[in-house]
């Protein structure tokens, strides 16, 4: 895996850093933790700086968070309240009650919760669908 983070970084420079960036937000194989890593020693390796490494790590980061954001705009309330109406919802145990519980607290602690979750892996991308779920003004995610 190693290997393939240092060529993608190697080959496409900062694009390759805010790439991997985006992937691992969107779908996080690996902790971004590790590629930054990567990153800051391709800055002693290659032409790479250590301030263009951080800026296209926050430009990937954000377009991470705005496609899942998107995702949650797209699978909004009234849509998985549909899915969990059918087996999912039964196999979960979820109800639709319990979707307008955690959309209505998400309306009111959303900006906590969200400035929260930024600070734990994993969940700090994840907590992009929620609230593009709840509508949440993009900039404050």
């Amino acid at each position: 895996m190693q290997e393939i983070i240092i060529q993608i970084i190697e080959q496409w420079g900062y694009l390759g850093v805010g790439a991997l960036i985006a992937i691992e937000n969107i779908f996080p194989p690996i902790p971004s933790e590790v590629i930054l890593a990567f990153g800051g020693f391709m800055t002693t390796k290659t032409a790479l700086n250590v301030v263009g490494v951080i800026i296209a790590a926050t430009l990937g980061s954000t377009i991470g968070a705005i496609v899942l954001y998107l995702i949650g705009k797209i699978l909004n309330k009234e849509r998985l309240e549909r899915i969990i109406s059918g087996k999912i919802g039964k196999v979960l145990r979820l109800k639709k009650s319990d979707i307008e519980k955690a959309d209505k607290w998400f309306d009111t602690k959303g900006q906590k919760t969200v400035f929260i979750c930024r600070f734990i892996p994993i969940v700090r991308s994840l907590i992009s669908i929620p609230a593009g779920m709840s509508e949440m003004k993009m900039w404050k995610i």
